[in-house]
């Protein structure tokens, strides 16, 4: 017997306890629209952001949370071309994951290859996509160069690493704990601080010789960003793309002044907005994948109607890699 059509949705922002199953009927795509039956659905940090109301909330009533996913293709709206019933495919939009079926604009999702599999995409999209602007767009690294890479065993850090590894960088990463520094040493980084027992300034000043790094990447916020600041070279780069332990309101744009520093603050859908950019980094995400430069570290599947739970550990930086939702 097939299983009834539901998605989890918060009705209001607040915490964990506000999502709650609804039960939906699969939607019928519009022009340019595909509607997918899902098979595995990603769960990332903007997703708590968005349920809390630290990120705009963008509709007046229920609330479907996730922002990235992979399945099937069920059917295809007026004006689509390139996709057909049957098709595998995976997608990254802000909100309407957390869904058995949803319906996706054309433009933004990409066909997946068979050395990628659905759980690994749900995993990778929006955390791969991230590893891969931050590396190539918002500070393009280069081999020798040495960087910081906060949260070095989250989502997206365990990629960077790799990716850093495989360029030729040096990597140093922070990470809570035994378990998670080992980890981001698997994933290549030539350095792990825990930031629960050491100074991560000091100890960025000793591994670089009182140098410093050449960039920053940031998605802690309050609790780092000053001492991201007093980890830079001169001319040094600040890449400043999530909020973690909340906002940096200490900073002040005269804060970079001690170096002639740089600072981004970028957004991801601001790149997969562009159809041709989306078509280029999913496919060195894709390649990457497939030839083992990166290994997708799925450390967590559950049931859809868990998610509530897997808020919670997020939230309690109880998680390393990917934690992906079966439907």
């Amino acid at each position: 017997m097939e299983l009834m059509a539901y998605a989890m949705a918060a009705g209001q922002p607040g915490g964990s306890d506000v999502l709650k199953r609804l039960e939906i009927t699969p939607p019928t795509p519009g022009e340019g629209e595909v509607m997918i039956r899902q098979t595995a659905i990603g769960v990332n940090f903007i997703d708590v952001y968005i349920r809390t109301g630290a990120y705009p909330w963008p509709v007046e009533n229920d609330l479907i949370l996730g922002c990235e996913g992979a399945g099937v293709v069920e059917a295809i709206g007026p004006g689509v071309a390139g996709f057909s019933a049957g098709d595998r495919v995976a997608y990254t939009v802000p909100n309407g994951a957390y869904a058995t079926h949803r319906v996706v604009p054309a433009a933004h999702l990409v066909h997946l290859p068979d050395t990628v599999s659905d759980e690994q995409a749900a995993g990778a999209m929006l955390k791969g996509l991230t590893a891969y602007y931050l590396l190539h767009e918002s500070y393009p690294v280069s081999r020798g160069e040495t960087v910081l890479f906060h949260a070095a065993a989250g989502g997206v850090g365990l990629l960077a690493g790799q990716w850093l590894a495989a360029r030729g960088v040096h990597a140093i990463g922070t990470a809570g704990g035994r378990t998670k520094g080992a980890l981001a040493r698997k994933n290549g980084y030539a350095d792990v601080i825990d930031y629960r027992d050491e100074d991560f300034v000091a100890r960025v000043k000793e591994i670089t010789d009182g140098a410093g790094v050449d960039a920053v990447f940031d998605s802690v916020g309050k609790d780092t960003v000053m001492g991201s600041l007093d980890c830079l070279k001169t001319f040094g780069s600040l890449i400043s793309f999530g909020q973690s332990s909340g906002l940096a309101d200490d900073f002040r744009i005269s804060d970079l002044a001690r170096g002639s520093l740089r600072l981004q603050r970028p957004t991801l859908f601001h790149y997969t907005a562009s159809r041709a950019w989306l078509e280029t980094a999913a496919a060195a995400l894709f390649k990457a994948i497939g030839d083992g430069t990166l290994a997708i570290n799925i450390a967590s599947t559950r049931p859809l109607e868990e998610v509530a739970e897997v808020h919670n550990d997020l939230e309690g930086r109880k998680t390393t890699g990917s934690t992906v939702l079966i439907p």
